[in-house]
């Protein structure tokens, strides 16, 4: 039903005009976010690393997922449980619920699991990425033991009219269709974003988690096999309201709703019949929010409130002779979440500033199985006050200081504290030594505490303290601009919590003593023109050390001093996109070394994940006719036809690919 409606509205609005905002395409495409000297050194951010996704990946990647864009162009590894399934992300070697979301500034991490599925934000709904490493992310909220990714939506205002229309044709019956109208002046504006996606998703595959004999020569071989039951479709809507009652003040409203369906293969190791074992799954999410802003002189006063809302059904279904499918499982779940933020921020100089927010937050939980009648309710009343000094000395020295108090269930959590520092290390020029010191938290999930069967209601929050230091150069001369940065951390988490198979026969979450997460990041980026040939370039190195260093005597002696599960130790990407009068080609690389699959490390218990390098190439044309902008380019994915997996027994698809076309006005 989504998708007819999506169709409908498409068509009767392309009939008023194609055109759009959002993210900026054409030279346009080799356009980027500017990494400016007033934003590079200031006290606020001082000791942070905060890196943003530039406007040139958004406009290549507008088809794609955010899993995708985050594992091709970030640090953050995602873990991918297959084309169009549940992708979650370890950021610095953590867990899935250690890395805070926010969207247009509210928490939209789900309060059940703690996570967020990344394969159901579509990038085209996105004008802004960026990414809090480690403990910046306390500016945004405690809990964010990897980092914080923050998506969210601008107006243009400088455009009265303008729309946009993509259709994306691609392998496997994949159909991608975008339609974007925005509207307003000075004082008020209207955006409009409708998106529907539907692949069968029925790649080939050669099946290693299945051998045949072969009669003839008594050897074992790989069946080549296909996804099946692996279809997924996606319709939703995001609208925009902005207004302007005065030069001082701003309001906005934002609603973002999505219908989601996908069926979940079996295994590879599966070989029980096609008609048993079906999985389906159906999101419906609801997400808004209203935003005011006040400048008066020095000072800014905000005011934010959110309300999510996420439903989702999911079931397992075998065959039964004589009665046909029957439901092995049905569990239905609802989570909603009511946000609220109250903030100031004071600066009586330039070398001082003042900030504050006070947040109030309600998280509402239900689930059941009506199959097997197990579930739970579950509610968690939140306060968090955040106060940050920033200060200022001279053109050298930036500090930031923080302290986060939460509240949670009228008991009040320990002060999270924050100290960083930026030294301009050469006077004049953009060559920053950054470093911070802090301590973070996170408290168990919903689940961990309650779910049926396993929930532990004893559970202990994680914490521990982190550190970490970095070098970042800023560097241009003409038409050219080079920018990199180093950084390495380290953190010491304890009480982290795992679940682990128990005596009773299911899985329970359970904390261990130590995980010692450290590491390094490397990022580099240069872009320019010559001529009429514009060029950027960039990439990311990451060394991950993710390592369990519980009670041996009762986590086991084979998995202490042990990399944990699916943190690949090294992983990098490498982008390189040219534009030349309107031809445009982007080749995009990804490595990732190996990956355990068990604890222990111990590949001849269980297989392990062998490393892969893959490689992605896009080529295009763009023409303009008057005001109205053409573009169709194909995009190869996976172009020297690589085998790899990024779960295991969850097949990824081979060389494939997709026909763009873009009319904008």
């Amino acid at each position: 039903m989504p998708g007819r409606i999506f169709h409908i509205a498409a068509f009767i609005a392309c009939i008023q005009v194609v055109s759009g905002q959002g993210i900026q395409d054409s030279v346009f495409r080799i356009g980027q976010v500017d990494v400016t000297a007033e934003s590079f050194f200031r006290k606020e951010t001082a000791g942070m690393k905060e890196t943003g996704v530039d406007s040139t990946v958004l406009a290549e990647k507008i088809n794609l997922s955010l899993s995708e864009l985050l594992s091709e162009n970030t640090p953050v590894f995602i873990k991918n449980h297959g084309r169009g399934a549940l992708a979650t992300a370890s950021f610095r070697g953590t867990a899935a619920s250690h890395t805070r979301v926010n969207w247009n500034g509210i928490h939209i991490n789900t309060p059940m699991a703690g996570m967020v599925d990344f394969s159901l934000i579509p990038v085209y709904l996105v004008d802004e990425v960026q990414l809090k490493h480690g403990t910046a992310s306390i500016a945004d909220g405690s809990g964010g033991l990897g980092g914080s990714v923050n998506i969210s939506n601008r107006a243009d205002w400088n455009r009265k009219l303008g729309g946009k229309y993509m259709q994306g044709i691609g392998s496997y019956n994949t159909f991608d269709e975008f339609f974007q109208f925005s509207a307003g002046n000075r004082r008020i504006r209207s955006s409009t974003r409708l998106y529907h996606s539907f692949s069968a998703n029925d790649y080939p595959f050669i099946n290693r988690g299945i051998g045949h004999l072969d009669p003839l020569t008594g050897k074992v071989f790989n069946p080549l096999d296909t996804n099946k039951n692996a279809a997924y479709e996606r319709s939703g809507i995001l609208q925009e309201l902005y207004f302007r009652p005065d030069h001082r003040q701003i309001i906005s409203l934002k609603y973002w709703g999505q219908w989601a369906g996908r069926s979940v293969p079996q295994a590879t190791s599966y070989e029980g019949p096609d008609f048993s074992n079906l999985n389906h799954q159906q999101d419906t999410d609801h997400k808004v929010v209203a935003d005011w802003k006040y400048v008066a002189g020095r000072s800014t006063i905000g005011f934010r409130s959110g309300y999510t809302d996420r439903n989702i059904r999911y079931v397992l279904r075998n065959y039964i002779p004589g009665l046909g499918q029957i439901p092995a499982i049905y569990s239905v779940s609802t989570q909603r979440s009511f946000l609220n933020r109250l903030s100031f921020t004071f600066e009586p100089g330039p070398d001082f500033s003042i900030e504050g927010n006070l947040d109030a937050n309600l998280y509402d939980v239900f689930t059941q199985d009506t199959v097997r009648g197990t579930g739970y309710t579950g509610q968690q009343k939140e306060q968090s006050l955040l106060l940050a000094l920033g200060k200022r000395f001279g053109d050298r020295v930036n500090l930031n200081l923080m302290v986060r108090q939460d509240r949670v269930d009228g008991a009040f959590l320990p002060p999270v504290p924050y100290l960083g520092f930026d030294f301009r290390v050469i006077e004049g020029k953009e060559l920053l030594l950054k470093g911070n010191v802090a301590r973070n938290y996170h408290r168990p999930s919903l689940n961990d505490l309650y779910w049926q069967p396993g929930g532990n209601p004893d559970l202990l929050p994680e914490q521990g303290m982190s550190y970490e230091l970095g070098v970042e150069y800023l560097a241009g001369a003409g038409h050219f601009k080079f920018h990199p940065e180093l950084t390495v951390y380290r953190s010491d988490i304890n009480d982290w919590i795992i679940w682990i198979p128990s005596y009773r026969g299911y899985w329970e979450p359970e904390n261990i003593r130590k995980v010692v997460s450290q590491g390094a990041e490397l990022s580099a980026r240069l872009s320019g023109k010559t001529g009429r040939l514009y060029f950027t370039a960039g990439g990311t190195y990451a060394f991950t050390s993710s390592v369990n260093y519980g009670d041996p005597l009762v986590w086991g002696d084979e998995s202490y001093g042990k990399q944990l599960v699916y943190v690949p130790l090294h992983s990098g990407n490498v982008m390189v996109n040219l534009s030349y009068r309107g031809f445009f080609i982007t080749y995009q690389h990804n490595s990732y070394s190996e990956r355990f699959t068990t604890s222990s490390n111990d590949i001849t218990r269980r297989d392990w994940l062998y490393p892969y390098f893959m490689n992605d190439f896009t080529a295009g044309k763009e023409f303009r006719i008057g005001k109205v902008l053409l573009s169709a380019e194909m995009k190869i994915y996976n172009l020297l036809n690589e085998t790899y997996h990024s779960i295991l027994y969850r097949p990824m698809p081979g060389r494939n690919y997709l026909l763009q076309i873009m009319v904008k006005y």
